[in-house]
């Protein structure tokens, strides 16, 4: 953090030093006084050479041609305002975007073009299948461990999640666990991901029961062998929204009948539909839950996903789903893998 802050003091030619420094990354400085530390603008290169322009010197103080209409997050911000603030930097334009204290000090930098928001959510991956179906690729490696475009599956997912801004992140382990904390022994993309291993199988959700965490607050649970672009802000901002208990992330499913289908009472047949299409929403491995509902499972039961909602919903629950519009791969079947794998290069090829 320290490299994007000046003392409001320093000269227009130390700024420009220091801007020609950050060259590669956000070329924006913090300016703060040096006594209170607290923040008092922002100063670009854009800012130096319109205050030049305006008769500004290079041994004048950065005071002089500081932005002082920045943006700045708030310590006591609610999650929605923070994640609005957020949005509104981001369509400004804007790269870096400072948390400030009660005494306007700066507590962090959010740098957006490395993270795109900041959801106040810790999440949870399931990585103890054995993953029969992709045998023998699995026989050997564990499933989120298979590498996808020289890549294993479960990084894809830790990106996404650092991207998101959400840096409490737990990975529950048990076939080749060793392999997967061994994985997960250094900083992934920013985060320190926890393991935490079942000693006995547990379900699709079960093993979230062994992970602590606080009744209030929510907690996104994925499956570890996605490949997905599910826009995280976007389904955190409808749970909170609908004011759901469970959303549930949804992929859309469409079923085509190669068959005239008959409607009937009775014995009679009342209406005739020619090879008819049904679109439905399939459950896509990826869910928000309110922590209290997770905090409900009994650690020595095994328990799935679908069991758990569906006790939700017989309480009375409030569980909503998100539509997924982008990409979304369950990589269950070599099928899937090799899909995969044609997937990520393609996109590579876009980008490169």
């Amino acid at each position: 953090m320290d490299k994007h802050l000046i003392y409001r003091n320093e000269t227009i030619k130390e700024a420009l030093r220091r801007i020609n420094d950050l060259s590669g990354g956000v070329m924006t400085l913090i300016v703060t006084d040096p006594v209170a530390h607290t923040m008092l603008g922002t100063l670009t290169d854009g800012d130096i050479r319109r205050g030049l322009l305006d008769g500004a010197s290079l041994d004048h103080p950065v005071w002089r041609v500081m932005n002082t209409a920045f943006r700045a997050i708030s310590m006591n911000a609610t999650p929605i305002q923070r994640l609005n603030t957020i949005r509104a930097a981001r369509s400004k334009g804007i790269k870096l975007l400072p948390e400030l204290n009660d005494y306007g000090g700066i507590q962090r930098l959010i740098d957006l073009t490395r993270q795109s928001t900041c959801l106040p959510v810790s999440a949870l991956l399931m990585a103890g299948g054995k993953g029969e179906r992709l045998r023998p690729l699995t026989l050997t490696t564990p499933k989120p461990l298979l590498e996808i475009d020289g890549r294993p599956i479960i990084d894809y997912n830790i990106e996404r999640l650092a991207q998101a801004g959400i840096t409490d992140v737990t990975v529950t382990v048990r076939y080749l666990s060793d392999q997967i904390k061994d994985y997960f022994s250094t900083e992934r993309h920013g985060i320190n991901v926890k393991c935490v291993e079942e000693d006995k199988p547990l379900g699709t959700i079960g093993s979230a029961a062994l992970v602590k965490r606080p009744d209030s607050g929510c907690t996104l649970v994925m499956n570890s062998d996605l490949l997905t672009t599910v826009d995280l802000e976007e389904m955190y901002l409808r749970h909170i929204n609908m004011a759901a208990d469970i959303t549930i992330a949804a992929i859309p499913y469409t079923v085509s009948v190669p068959y005239a289908i008959l409607t009937t009472e009775g014995d009679h047949v009342t209406a005739l539909q020619e090879k008819p299409t049904y679109s439905h929403f399939a459950n896509a491995g990826i869910y928000i839950f309110n922590n209290f509902v997770l905090n409900a499972l009994n650690p020595d039961e095994r328990t799935d996903a679908t069991t758990l909602i569906e006790a939700a919903m017989q309480q009375k629950m409030n569980v909503t789903f998100y539509p997924i519009s982008g990409t979304w791969i369950d990589i269950g079947s070599p099928a899937d893998f090799r899909h995969a794998q044609e997937l990520m290069k393609h996109h590579r090829s876009l980008t490169n």
